[in-house]
């Protein structure tokens, strides 16, 4: 049997064509869109599913982790901020059961640093609400939303590409444009360039779902225990997601243990009335594939400062680490248009898992987006290295990022 089949070369329809176009309608994606928006580019966003915010709301996984180091000090800030707020805005008391915020009273404007210390930055939030709120805020910024709509490949010009090619119920079209931010989460649209990825199989079964008992809703986030550089024996089995039967697995899998957990609560409360309401719909990868950049982010980078930081962000896991987000880690090393957001970004190991959060994926996303705007609007840039970094510093600083060589050196 033949491994390969020729599919015949046909003429493709232009669905758009746009300054900027977006790979992923995760919180990255989001971000990125918005910035590149703001920043006086014509945007569209691509999205595979129907609803913006990836795991952050299809998957349930709710928890907007911190702005800050731990220590008292916030290190990411615009649309970052930004989202956060929105997340919760008509959410005025905790709901723990569903593990809703508010924000700590001690980050609004001058809040006390030693309560800072104790409470940080973060909160959690209604995936329903939140999915909505990102779409109005994108319609409000006149960013173009395609949904259903899948990335299938790129077509280049030399080492730039001109056009992005998607599959959607108007069959196989191409969308014209000048720069592309892969927010896709699995690095598709790095891949597809020909630069170069790599990618983790580590991931495990998970599933964040929602049940009723006795009445009140309530969050279960299941899930296998999960190490960006080890694994755990009971966890047996573990997943790529770069290959179509392994997601696929992943998502028969995690679904299927988490109703083996809703059994458990079952047993364990037999007088109680316990049934599931809303279950992901989508892979809960942790980290797939990534580009490999000029610069990769490290463990060892904590405190480090790069002279073309567009963005901060502290460890979600632990208080101290501050790490830096330069250029050289988020545009591809090949292809000149191409940028990245969210966990395609360059980072590895124990980093990776710091960079692959709601927060860092803002961080990242709104300086992708705001380098793209950049490039589009230089008519003496070619490449994102061609971009006057400081100029992008100083207007990334404008919108309330937090870029602050002080806060890694003091």
């Amino acid at each position: 049997m033949k491994s390969i089949i020729y599919e015949p070369a046909k003429n493709l329809q232009i669905l758009g064509t746009y300054d900027v176009v977006v790979v992923g309608g995760g919180i990255a994606g989001v971000s990125a869109a918005l910035a590149a928006a703001r920043g006086g580019a014509k945007v569209c966003l691509l999205e595979k599913f129907c609803a913006l915010g990836g795991l952050a709301t299809i998957g349930n996984v709710v928890i907007y982790l911190p702005l800050c180091d731990g220590k008292g000090h916030q290190v990411s800030g615009g649309i970052c901020e930004e989202l956060i707020k929105l997340s919760v805005d008509d959410e005025p008391k905790a709901r723990p059961n569903l593990r809703i915020g508010p924000i700590p009273a001690c980050w609004a404007k001058g809040g006390d640093l030693e309560e800072r210390k104790k409470h940080r930055y973060e909160t959690g939030f209604n995936p329903v609400t939140f999915m909505y709120k990102l779409e109005r805020l994108l319609l409000k910024n006149h960013v173009k939303i395609y949904y259903d709509t899948r990335f299938c490949t790129v077509l280049k010009e030399g080492n730039a590409i001109r056009a992005v090619i998607v599959e959607s119920k108007g069959g196989r079209q191409a969308i014209m444009t000048q720069a592309v931010v892969d927010a896709s989460g699995d690095a598709d649209v790095v891949y597809a360039s020909g630069d170069k990825t790599v990618s983790i199989g580590g991931n495990v079964r998970s599933c964040w779902y929602y049940i009723m008992e006795d009445g009140q809703p309530k969050l279960c986030p299941w899930s296998q225990r999960f190490s960006a550089t080890k694994s755990f024996p009971e966890n047996g089995r573990t997943f790529r997601g770069d290959s179509a039967d392994q997601v696929t697995a992943q998502v028969l899998e995690s679904r299927h243990f988490s109703m083996l957990d809703l059994q458990k609560r079952r047993e364990a409360k037999p007088e109680s009335d316990i049934y599931p309401i809303m279950t992901t719909t989508m892979p809960t990868h942790r980290m797939t594939r990534r580009l490999a950049g000029k610069v990769t982010l490290r463990v060892t980078d904590d405190h480090r400062w790069f002279d073309d930081t567009l963005g901060m962000t502290g460890d979600w896991r632990k208080a101290g680490p501050i790490f830096c987000i330069p250029l050289r880690a988020i545009a591809a090393a090949k292809t000149t248009n191409l940028i990245t957001a969210g966990r395609c970004i360059s980072s590895i190991g124990d980093t990776w898992d710091v960079t692959r959060v709601i927060p860092t994926c803002a961080v990242s996303g709104e300086a992708a987006g705001a380098a793209a705007a950049f490039l589009v609007n230089d008519e003496n840039a070619t490449s994102f290295f061609d971009l006057d970094i400081k100029a992008l510093q100083t207007y990334l600083k404008r919108k309330h990022v937090i870029i602050d060589k002080n806060l890694v050196e003091n």
